[in-house]
């Protein structure tokens, strides 16, 4: 049996990863062999995807009490192309709707010997909350946890950069929009100051801020195109309304695009060679235009393409543990 660390849940005793829940329990190097390993799953376009047997006997079940799209179909290929067996619970389907306990679920999961669970829910603090409470045997790997964390975007985010730009600190990186609700910030943030980035500008309308004391080091800028002067990296976010209670101060589409929008006049004041980023899902001409989303500065297809690949390495990750 994996003996935890008191301290850090998600290393075992002897380093390696047991579960994944954030980045900031991780270290510079750890991350750094992460996001190497992640290449090795990547191959040129057109050949055939990356395979391996290092999931073979394996169960892992995607458990997405939120939709998505990218993260599911990423997480389900990249354990089928692992050779794990896969089951996809369907959040409409599961009993939890019928007032199941999450944890009665991931119980009845773990008797039919699921060994890695992939959990997207809209609940602070879900994914801590199962790895405390599953077998020695099992891991949990947060797919996506309230407006708090996904670790693992954060993690294909980084290797994307440091694609592009064969680093990742010494970069100014601007990161544009919905901050307060946003995961995705908040891990690419963590992650890149672990990784000794010290210029992360964040912008955000009013009601969007984020709370400053989650993201130290970084700067708050009202206005986007002094965010984006001389920036490396641009990184667009959508308004995400399903997570504001109170409508009523957003933007419309046409002041947010005008105000906050990476068009291509504002993709002009970042460095010629900046780089543009986007989570998904877009809504075009509103935080992106469709011209910059499909121009020679945006990465956000390699961005869908390293997700897998960095989604292979964390399961390889896990079981490295066992």
């Amino acid at each position: 049996m994996t003996k935890l660390n008191s301290d850090n849940l998600q290393l075992s005793a002897a380093g390696k990863l047991k579960h994944l829940l954030n980045l900031e329990g991780l270290d510079k190097n750890f991350i750094t062999r992460l996001l190497d390993n992640a290449e090795n799953y990547l191959r040129p376009k057109g050949s055939l995807p990356a395979r391996d047997y290092g999931l073979q006997g394996q169960t892992v079940a995607n458990l997405f009490f939120e939709p998505s799209t990218r993260t599911r179909a990423s997480f389900e290929l990249a354990a089928k192309r692992m050779s794990a067996d896969v089951l996809n619970l369907d959040v409409n389907m599961s009993s939890r709707i019928k007032g199941e306990s999450i944890l009665d679920t991931i119980f009845t999961l773990q008797a039919m010997q699921v060994d890695v669970f992939v959990v997207r829910d809209a609940g602070d603090g879900i994914p801590e909350f199962i790895a405390r409470n599953v077998g020695t045997h099992a891991s949990v790997l947060n797919a996506g946890e309230a407006s708090t964390s996904h670790p693992t975007q954060g993690l294909l985010d980084m290797l994307t950069i440091r694609q592009a730009k064969g680093r990742l600190d010494g970069l100014s990186v601007t990161i544009i929009g919905d901050i307060a609700h946003s995961r995705v910030a908040r891990s690419l943030s963590h992650g890149l100051r672990i990784m000794g980035n010290n210029d992360i500008r964040l912008v955000a309308p009013g009601g969007m801020a984020p709370d400053m004391a989650l993201y130290p080091g970084a700067s708050l800028y009202e206005d986007a195109d002094t965010a984006v002067k001389d920036a490396d990296v641009l990184v667009a976010l959508r308004i995400q309304r399903e997570r504001i209670e109170d409508p009523s101060g957003i933007p419309t589409e046409a002041e947010y695009n005008q105000r906050y929008g990476l068009t291509t006049d504002r993709v002009a004041l970042a460095k010629p060679d900046a780089i543009v980023m986007h989570p998904g899902p877009m809504n075009r001409d509103v935080e992106i235009s469709g011209k910059v989303a499909d121009g020679p500065q945006s990465v956000v297809r390699q961005q869908v393409t390293n997700g897998l690949a960095v989604r292979m390495a964390v399961l390889s990750a896990v079981m490295e543990s066992r």
